[in-house]
This record gives C-alpha cells, structure tokens and sequence, in this order.
C-alpha cells in the first residue's frame, strides 16, 4: 500500500504519530536534543492524550523557539512543521498536517540528500520508487512503517514506530553534521 493511501486510511492516533515522526526526524535541524518531543509520544499513548497534546505543544515551541535559526531550506522546512501542528488531534486537521509533514520530510531528506531526485515527491508517496535518493528512500520506508505499526497494532505500535523514529533522527543527525562539516 502506498503511503498516500495509509495516510488517507489512518485513524487520528495514526496520523498523529506519523506527522509527530516526521518532525522529530528532523529535530536535529532545530537544535533539540532526542528527547524533546518525547512527552508528545507520551500523550499519544494516554488515554484522554488529545487534551494534554496542546499543552505539550507549546512546551515544545518554547523550548525551540529561537533555536537554530537560519536561511537554510531545510531547517525552515522543520520549522514549519512544527508551527503548523494542530492543537487537538481533530480529524481534518491532523489529516492535513500529517500529509504536509509526510511531504516536508521526504522533501528535507531530498535536500539534504547528495544524490539527485528529481522525481517528484507525490510520486513517491504513491509507489514510484525507481531511481530514488538513499536518503529519501530510508526516509519513505520509515513513513510507511510508522503507519504500518500503527494501523496494526493502535496505541501498542507506539514504542515500535518510535524506534524506527529514533533511528531516522540518528541518521538525520549525523547527514547534518557531515553537512555541517562540509560547509565550515
């Protein structure tokens, strides 16, 4: 199944998570550290979570508030996300921004991945795998397993989908140190 179509199939603890994934992936552009969104995953797994999440949210933006502030695309990309993170997990809007999320990410990936992709990104999220990036096809599978865990397993696929989470940061954070190296 194509990630477009697990996005459009998930529940909103699903979707929730998976937009959730995608921005803590790119945590390392906005100068968190791996723990930062940890309350947030948190209150996916709590019942009643959706009435805590607006308030761990604005905990999140202010402890990222100011940090790493730069012209580059891909920080602003991150940045992004996190501003437009919804307030509650309302099913519109949590649909909307997980989907935005999804294509910020692969395209942060696309960025900050030497090798070319010009391919466009719905294409991808479709199935149209040939020729892609390493970094963008890491990053894809990591999408579709975070929906994959949650759609089988609710709640009980959050420390899983975390994991694969985690590793994507990991990785994330060493292209962006190597970046980083490269640059200065």
């Amino acid at each position: 199944m194509s990630l477009v179509e697990l996005i459009a199939q998930a529940d909103e603890r699903g979707l929730a998570a998976s937009g959730l994934a995608c921005l803590d992936r790119c945590v390392p552009l906005l100068g968190g550290d791996d723990e930062v969104l940890r309350p947030l995953w948190g209150s996916l797994a709590a019942d009643g979570g959706d009435r805590t999440w607006k308030v761990l949210l604005d905990e999140v933006r202010g402890s990222l508030d100011g940090t790493e502030e730069s012209g580059d695309e891909a920080a602003s990309l991150a940045r992004r996300m996190l501003s437009a993170a919804p307030d509650a997990w309302g099913d519109a809007e949590i649909r909307v921004w997980a989907d935005a999320c999804s294509v910020a990410s692969l395209q942060i990936h696309r960025l900050l991945d030497p090798a070319e992709d010009t391919t466009p990104l719905d294409e991808r999220r479709t199935g149209g795998t040939q020729d892609m990036s390493p970094l963008v096809s890491a990053e894809l599978r990591r999408q579709v397993t975070v929906l994959e865990l949650l759609a089988g397993h609710g709640a009980g696929g959050l420390r899983s989908a975390l994991e694969v989470t985690t590793e994507g940061r990991r990785v994330l954070r060493a292209v962006v140190s190597r970046r980083a190296r490269g640059l200065g």
